[in-house]
């Protein structure tokens, strides 16, 4: 009978120890996320927003996003830009942690140095990116030295694209390799030295041991890497505003300038909860490969 009397105390501890963080939770997130679902089904504009005016008009303003060409680029753009990104990060930050895995004397200093863009902050990164890609930037200069007129990175809409991914893989490769790299850590050399004896060779330890071993920082990885991805916004932002014509246009930034530059709130509101519906989709994909990983 104590120790259920113990068992049960502890258990109310508990509740009032995490109470603080759920209160937090609901206030911070929960109540916003649930006012932005009410304004995506009401007409708000700047017309009606302080005379309190507005209607309810149930599912009109998805109906209308998913009837607008221009909604339908910026979706397309965000799903480019998110593979893209996951891509060349997740491709070439693998490369950099099994190459830093590896005991050679300027492996720490070389890391560190790497390390130094996924620390800046993002608008500093967008700053200097927009630099480095603007007609007479970095980029171009270093093309004219070979005889080649570099395009106007920011200005045509067939290179804004490709530039901001540069940009966010700059920043996501550090990331990528450093969590890839925890994962690599914590497999036993053992095991190698064990596939050594039996002829293995490096290609053969790769596949059916390291990636094996890897899949559950793998996939975390890759769902981290969408999720930050998928709904960057301040990159874009101060590189190129969305545009040229939309060209870099992702449902961050969309969702943004309907809201607070065309002041179409309620179609703000529905492009952010399209935004929400879709990492939300990623994260329940997320969890019940967890689960069948633990199965």
């Amino acid at each position: 009978m104590k120790t259920k009397n113990a068992s049960s105390k502890r258990e109310s501890d508990g509740y009032i120890f995490i109470l603080p963080a759920f209160i937090y939770m609901l206030v911070v997130l929960g109540y916003p996320l649930v006012y932005n679902l009410v304004l995506s089904f009401k007409n708000v504009d700047v017309k009606n927003l302080t005379k309190g005016g507005s209607v309810f008009i149930g599912f009109e303003n998805y109906i209308n996003l998913f009837h607008d060409s221009t909604f339908l680029l910026v979706l397309r753009n965000t799903f480019i830009f998110t593979i893209a990104c996951l891509v060349f990060q997740f491709t070439i930050g693998f490369a950099f942690a099994m190459f830093f895995n590896q005991k050679f004397k300027l492996s720490g200093p070389i890391r560190g140095m790497i390390l130094v863009s996924y620390m800046m902050p993002m608008s500093v990164t967008g700053l200097l990116g927009k630099n480095i890609f603007s007609n007479a930037g970095l980029i171009n200069d270093l093309l004219s030295k070979i005889g080649i007129t570099g395009p106007e990175w920011l200005v045509s809409g067939s290179t804004a694209l490709i530039a901001v991914i540069i940009m966010n893989c700059w920043v996501g490769i550090p990331f990528n390799m450093l969590l890839l790299m925890s994962g690599l850590t914590s497999i036993s050399q053992d095991v190698y030295e064990s596939a050594s004896i039996d002829g293995a060779n490096w290609g053969q330890k790769f596949l059916h041991i390291t990636l094996p071993l890897m899949k559950g920082s793998i996939l975390a990885v890759l769902m981290l890497g969408f999720i930050y991805t998928f709904r960057a916004f301040d990159l874009m932002y101060i590189m190129t505003a969305g545009g040229p014509l939309n060209a870099t246009d992702v449902l961050g930034t969309y969702s943004y300038v309907r809201s607070f530059t065309q002041f179409k709130f309620s179609e703000g509101a529905a492009i952010a909860m399209v935004l929400f519906a879709c990492l939300f989709i990623i994260g329940l994909f997320y969890l019940k490969l967890l689960a069948k990983e633990d199965d």
